[in-house]
């Protein structure tokens, strides 16, 4: 890598993260509009639109065959449905800055569960780092279950919604995929968000207000996040796969960063200590090449 790529490698990194670490407080945002499926059937219709478009139009991209459609199926019904319906149902329950530790979070138990139901290999550091983090988070939560900005019922929704997350990234590496990843991408936001509609319909309530704030969170979480920073994560997985696991350790700090600017949410000595304890425990748990390349977290 030249020293003008390297400049370049690290700014698109640095743009990657900054907007990747935007979701919680976007969706906390739009959350003031309308009901959290609501918010997420318009993040990823739009953003399976948009995808699709660029494959089939612009990149003329492979069709699926028939396997492969319930392989996408599978796995837009694990990352998007089940995961990120979740994460949406929690973030109203917990603070923008704690769910911006999932992203961060996520690599290390997506380690352990290999190693517990793929028999993969694991290493010692790779389990301390888990608990490390862990604790880090319990640090960062206490003095928040205090002030009502996250509560045990918040807490459990994102630890089921991590653990979804993981399933559907486990599933998605044992898979034999002739198809690019963009196409994928743009599948599974499909059929996720097809799988998600019958939920946003069932509990639909006549309390959304389709504002101008609605749509800022709609148009961001579908546009530049899960468009844009999903493009940017596969450059910088073709460049460097290595080097661009590290941008994920910026996640928590930009996430609790917007959370306190925009949202106004506590950053106290428990906040900076927990967010110090999570980078340290990422760092140990860290293994290279093994982080997801279909990461579509938040």
């Amino acid at each position: 890598m030249t020293k003008k790529t390297n400049w370049k490698f690290l700014g698109l990194g640095f743009i990657f993260i900054a907007l990747w670490s935007s979701a919680s407080v976007a969706a906390k945002l739009g959350l003031k509009s309308v009901q959290p499926f609501v918010l997420y059937q318009a993040r990823f219709t739009l953003a399976a639109f948009i995808m699709l478009s660029l494959v089939y139009i612009i990149r003329k991209g492979k069709v699926p065959k028939k396997s492969e459609f319930k392989q996408l199926a599978l796995f837009g019904f694990l990352n998007i449905t089940c995961s990120l319906g979740l994460f949406v149902l929690a973030i109203q329950e917990v603070a923008a800055g704690i769910g911006a530790l999932q992203v961060a979070i996520n690599p290390l138990v997506i380690t352990l569960m290999s190693a517990l139901f793929l028999k993969s290999k694991v290493l010692w550091t790779q389990i301390l780092g888990l608990f490390v983090a862990l604790a880090g988070v319990a640090v960062a939560v206490y003095p928040l279950l205090e002030t009502a900005h996250a509560t045990p019922k918040g807490l459990v929704i994102l630890a089921l919604s991590i653990l979804s997350y993981s399933s559907a990234a486990i599933y998605y590496s044992k898979v034999k995929w002739n198809l690019s990843t963009m196409t994928i991408n743009a599948w599974q936001a499909l059929f996720g968000a097809l799988f998600l509609l019958p939920i946003t319909f069932y509990f639909y309530e006549d309390v959304n207000t389709f504002d101008l704030n609605f749509a800022f969170s709609a148009l961001w979480l579908g546009i530049p996040l899960s468009v844009i920073a999903v493009f940017l994560w596969l450059y910088l997985l073709k460049i460097d796969t290595i080097k661009a696991s590290y941008f994920l350790f910026l996640s928590p700090v930009f996430g609790f960063i917007y959370a306190y600017f925009i949202l106004n949410e506590p950053f106290t000595l428990y906040t900076a200590i927990g967010l110090v304890f999570v980078l340290i425990g990422i760092y140990l748990g860290q293994k290279k090449g093994r982080f997801i390349e279909s990461t579509f977290s938040d």
